[in-house]
């Protein structure tokens, strides 16, 4: 189905343009791409959802199921969708700017939806780890897709804002979980969690066949809508690991690992870890929620500060925040510096992924954008498999809840300093530019 807006029939293929001016994006932008934008945020939501959502019901399932689970045996559990998201992150960065954007943002929709439901119907956990790592792809998938799609759409001046706005649908997604979760797991038990993922099948998935544009990120042929043989030979990930993209390459995706082990680890055990300093289920996952709503708040403060200092600069003091405020978590505060410190460790674990990907965004050509995003995520995953790993681990060998809480604010404060060196490799090459 070659679905296309009124004012882009087109669909950003061109000749020898490497695509539409600035004033034709600000022009064309609230008129045909709002309503594409919107649809692929609404799809990032029950991205989010459907990635905290084990987090809300791991309690549930070690304690309820009689599947024989141990902390250590659910951080591997958990691990499996982080491990499908890798999977699916690398290869559909790659389908996006081969075979289109829209083709690989509802097919990715369409498998994490199906297979999140299937989780409720799991007879076991070896069942139910598959199940999440299959959702995982399409999970994975995603997000550099609806990016790679996304920063085509909007003008040129604002990609690094909507970049950075587009992924607040994340930690709104996990706030849903977590709200839903307070209600529905002592109502309807921790199944009820997973069939939610139905209506991203029935309502968001039938809205983006109607207002997602196909778009290739490749330079076009518009006669024969071929790839042009140059540009054919400059796609793909070899592209990325050799001169000029090598270097920061690499340290895209080595931050991008350090800032999801400490997003994705607080995401999965927080819960688990409240309860095991003696809160109950409810009041665990109003810790939960606070976590989610700092890093919606991030994901809107990162967006004016990204736009105003730049994405690199920002990101750094974001991680440096997340960092310092989990390490205060460490000397057992009173509940309100509690709330206050999850927080802001919303705001800067989630904010620092957000500009990793608009500095992505930005420095990367077209025809190699949704490559990259799909490189710096799918690799990143690496850190998102290892966290929930790392925290039973830590937790089965009697280390206690802090542990986990330093292992995060580690790799926080790591991937300020590797971010430190994206700086300085940026500054490097274009000392005149502030905005990468």
């Amino acid at each position: 189905m070659n679905h296309t807006l009124p004012a882009a029939a087109t669909q950003r293929s061109t000749a020898a343009a490497p695509g539409p001016s600035s004033a034709d994006r600000q022009a064309r932008f609230p008129k045909a791409s709002v309503l594409a934008v919107l649809v692929c945020w609404l799809l990032v939501v029950f991205d989010g959802y459907d990635l905290i959502v084990y987090g809300t019901v791991q309690s549930s399932l070690i304690s309820e199921t009689g599947w024989g689970l141990t902390k250590a045996t659910a951080g591997t559990i958990g691990s499996m969708a982080f491990l499908g998201m890798m999977i699916g992150a690398i290869f559909a960065g790659r389908m996006a700017d081969s075979w289109g954007r829209r083709r690989t943002i509802l097919g990715c929709a369409v498998v994490f939806s199906v297979f999140t439901v299937l989780c409720a119907f799991a007879p076991n956990a070896a069942i139910f780890g598959i199940l999440r790592l299959l959702a995982g792809i399409g999970l994975g998938g995603l997000v550099p897709s609806a990016n790679a799609l996304v920063a085509e759409l909007v003008p040129t001046k604002w990609r690094s804002t909507i970049a950075t706005l587009m992924m607040s649908g994340v930690p709104i997604g996990g706030s849903i979980a977590a709200l839903v979760g307070i209600q529905l797991i002592p109502a309807f038990g921790w199944q009820s969690m997973f069939l939610v993922a139905v209506l991203a099948l029935v309502i968001v998935v039938p809205l983006g066949l109607k207002y997602l544009p196909e778009t290739l990120g490749s330079e076009q042929d518009s006669r024969s809508g071929k790839v042009t043989a140059n540009t054919k030979a400059s796609t793909g990930f070899s592209s990325l690991l050799r001169a000029p993209y090598l270097g920061i390459s690499m340290l895209f995706a080595v931050a991008t690992i350090a800032t999801l082990f400490a997003w994705y680890g607080l995401g999965t055990w927080l819960p688990n870890l409240m309860q095991l300093a003696g809160y109950n289920l409810g009041s665990a996952l109003t810790f939960a929620l606070a976590l989610n709503l700092g890093a919606v708040a991030g994901s809107v403060i990162t967006a004016w500060t990204g736009t105003r200092f730049g994405p690199v600069p920002t990101a750094i003091a974001a991680a440096a925040v997340a960092a310092g405020a989990l390490v205060v978590l460490v000397t057992g505060p009173p509940v309100t510096v509690v709330y206050l410190m999850l927080v802001l460790a919303g705001v800067g674990t989630h904010g620092t992924q957000c500009l990793i990907i608009a500095a992505v965004a930005n420095h990367y050509p077209a025809h190699l954008r949704g490559t990259a995003l799909g490189w710096a995520l799918g690799t990143g995953r690496i850190g998102a498999v290892a966290a929930p790993q790392a925290g039973g681990l830590l937790l089965a060998a009697g280390l206690g809840v802090n542990s986990n809480f330093l292992a995060f604010a580690g790799a926080a404060a790591i991937a300020a300093v590797l971010l430190t060196a994206v700086g300085l490799h940026l500054k490097s090459k274009n000392p005149t530019n502030r905005s990468k």
